[in-house]
């Protein structure tokens, strides 16, 4: 890097057309160790910009000569610069405006100096880092999110813009496309990837609970509560907050989300004052939660400040070219945690092109976990991949005539050839129920050893309910 280019990487614009507010904002960043250029209109704060880079503008919404939108988009033009808008208190209108046109945060008037100095130091001090922890930072993504398909290429895109932003950002799909994954690489490759990633499940605590699990308690506040306690806030600060399942957030405490989101402040259960919060907030849901707003089950004003951007994460049936590469990224990762080595043969990349994951990645990563565990060799067969759906009918066709050859050659009698047009007698080591008892027998066997005798994951690897399971133990008489 350059001499040039770092000093004017901490350097800011201030574009407003009141002087004594430039005046005031020029010296707070001078305390904070940046320095500034100041423009009264649009026109003269793109003519610093043709001429200038900056780590940051500020600008105000309202300008003599046109929008603050304007300014947005000259610095975005301007080597991706991140824009900061200064709004009149209450104006969320101005504020969301501002996030969609790609501003990374908003600043209400009258100007609280802290948070001001919050949101400075958010982006002047990464970028001002050394060489060496600019290269950390870009060579450390987080999360992979895998796939070459077209579509998976622009949510890959679209994540690294939305990295630069401090817009709150709203993921849909499916359950199982994803979703945690892509809030976890935003958050990997945005200035906050030093603070911390709080993941909340909306939907597992129970509405009593809420506010105190979000806002956190002093001691004394209720029955229990012995000590202070941090809520999931203030766990996240300087961070990014995941609001997963939001869609499952009862009315009462949309209410109370919505009011921290807009005053940026938040209220311990049992305290009398307020306390900042410096936290980027994504939600992701598989609902549709522009129709549970016309139900009237999910606030409209919430769903506005929560889906200022959206990201689609697409079910993997829509994208069925990117299963062999996922495939084969999951069975590593399986046989790593299970301390084994296990490749995928051709037969069972075909068979598993045949299926349709309703579940989506997280039931492909199922289908392969149980897939090893029934497998007999060192290579995942078609065969395997039948057994772990537990539908033989998955093979394709020539999968499942190999095979059934190859289980016929293990029943002939000795010295006998099995060709797929001549087909020998052969005798069965017994009855035909006897032979698939000991089938069946073998399986759960199996599937016990796996998991070290744990029965219900026994019965989920087998795709089994405990009770089924159960049952066949007992009809089978295995202890």
């Amino acid at each position: 890097m350059n001499p040039s280019l770092a000093h004017s990487l901490t350097r800011a614009l201030i574009v407003d057309d009141e002087a004594d507010l430039r005046e005031l904002l020029s010296l707070s960043l001078l305390r904070m160790g940046v320095e500034t250029d100041c423009a009264a209109s649009i026109s003269q704060a793109q003519e610093f910009l043709a001429k200038h880079r900056y780590g940051l503008v500020l600008t105000d919404m309202k300008l003599p000569d046109g929008s603050g939108l304007e300014v947005v988009a000259a610095a975005s033009a301007a080597a991706n610069t991140p824009v900061a808008v200064l709004t009149a208190f209450g104006s969320s209108e101005n504020a969301v405006a501002a996030l969609k046109a790609g501003a990374f945060d908003y600043v209400e008037k009258p100007i609280d100096l802290a948070a001001l100095k919050r949101l400075v130091t958010s982006v002047i001090k990464p970028l001002s880092k050394s060489k060496e922890s600019k290269v950390s930072r870009e060579t450390s993504l987080g999360p992979q999110i895998l796939g070459s398909s077209a579509v998976m290429r622009q949510v890959r895109e679209l994540i690294s813009k939305l990295s630069r932003t401090m817009a709150p950002v709203a993921i849909s799909g499916e359950s199982g496309t994803g979703k945690e994954v892509a809030a976890r690489a935003i958050h990997a490759q945005s200035p906050r990837a030093s603070g911390p990633f709080i993941a909340v499940n909306c939907g597992a605590i129970p509405e009593a609970l809420m506010e105190a699990e979000f806002f956190g308690y002093r001691k004394g506040a209720f029955t229990g509560a012995v000590e202070d306690r941090n809520g999931f806030f203030q766990a996240a600060q300087g961070g990014t907050l995941l609001l997963d399942e939001v869609a499952d957030l009862p009315l009462s405490m949309q209410v109370k989300l919505l009011r921290v989101i807009q005053e940026r402040k938040v209220r311990k259960v049992g305290a009398t004052t307020e306390e900042p919060i410096d936290v980027r907030l994504i939600s992701a849901t598989h609902k549709d939660l522009a129709r549970m707003v016309v139900e009237g089950v999910f606030r409209q004003d919430l769903y506005y400040r929560l889906n200022v951007i959206e990201l689609h994460l697409p079910a993997l049936d829509e994208r069925p070219d990117d299963i062999p590469e996922l495939a084969q990224h999951l069975l590593e990762r399986i046989c790593e945690r299970h301390g084994q080595h296990i490749t995928m043969s051709k037969s069972a990349l075909d068979a598993l092109g045949h299926l349709s994951f309703r579940g989506n990645v997280r039931e492909l990563e199922n289908t392969l976990e149980r897939a090893v565990a029934l497998a007999s060799g060192l290579s995942l067969t078609a065969e395997d991949i039948a057994l772990a759906t537990g539908n033989a009918n998955s093979m394709p066709v020539a999968a499942a005539s190999e095979s059934v050859e190859m289980n016929l050659t293990a029943l002939a009698p000795e010295n006998k050839t099995i060709s797929g047009n001549n087909i020998p007698s052969f005798s069965l080591p017994g009855d035909l129920v006897s032979y698939m008892d000991n089938v069946e027998r073998n399986l759960i066997e199996q599937a016990l050893v796996a998991t070290r005798y744990n029965r219900t994951q026994a019965a989920v690897l087998l795709g089994l309910s405990f009770r089924q399971f159960r049952y066949r133990m007992q009809r089978l008489g295995i202890k």
